[in-house]
């Protein structure tokens, strides 16, 4: 059976963190941060099946550019303890082979995120060696702040909600069960998000 598991936390100054290194670790990748001068490179780090960037479509093009679009981030917080991003980790599905899985995330992330003015930075992660083997699994960076054709605006506090994390919470659990079930997998892989695993941390 499935695995249902969503946790949303924030990477937040206040902790030592930055949008910048979060975004090179998990998408295996090299990011230099103009803001500190540090350098994060992690493009030897394996186990990242899929990497993308999804922004709305009125969004400038270095919105694409994973290492402009979080300098931008990383740019437009001036307090020291600024939370300059949101993470989104889901389980995926075992069930479904790597380009199912991409499409399920890619889906999720265009209707719960993007269509409310947020870049999300999608990064699929294989199981690890150690552990489960179908521990498959979704890293989801999305900014905290509404980005125009200009670039980014304001913060959205609605975003924070309680309601509008059992939203996705939802919404994640109606996807993937449409996905196994386009799939051809049997009702009793369906998750049940009842049973699952939410976390929160705002």
């Amino acid at each position: 059976m499935a695995i249902y598991h969503l946790r949303a936390t924030m990477i937040s100054r206040s902790a030592g963190r930055s949008a910048t290194a979060a975004a090179a670790y998990r998408s295996a990748s090299h990011i230099e941060d103009h803001r500190t001068g540090l350098s994060f490179d992690y493009r030897a780090r394996g186990g990242v099946d899929h990497v993308e960037i999804i922004a709305p479509a009125y969004a400038p093009e270095w919105a694409q550019d994973r290492a402009a679009l979080w300098n931008a981030v990383e740019a437009a917080e001036t307090r020291k303890n600024s939370q300059v991003a949101r993470e989104i980790r889901v389980a995926l599905p075992a069930e479904l082979d790597l380009g199912q899985r991409a499409l399920l995330v890619r889906d999720f992330c265009q209707r719960q995120f993007v269509d409310r003015g947020m870049v999300a930075d999608i990064a699929l992660h294989a199981p690890g060696r150690e552990g489960d083997d179908r521990n498959h699994h979704a890293h989801i960076l999305l900014t905290t702040r509404e980005i125009g054709p200009e670039g980014f605006t304001t913060k959205n506090r609605d975003w924070n909600a309680v309601e509008v994390l059992e939203g996705w919470r939802e919404a994640w659990a109606q996807g993937a069960n449409l996905a196994l079930e386009q799939s051809g997998c049997v009702s009793a892989c369906k998750i049940d998000p009842l049973g699952g695993v939410i976390g929160v941390q705002f």
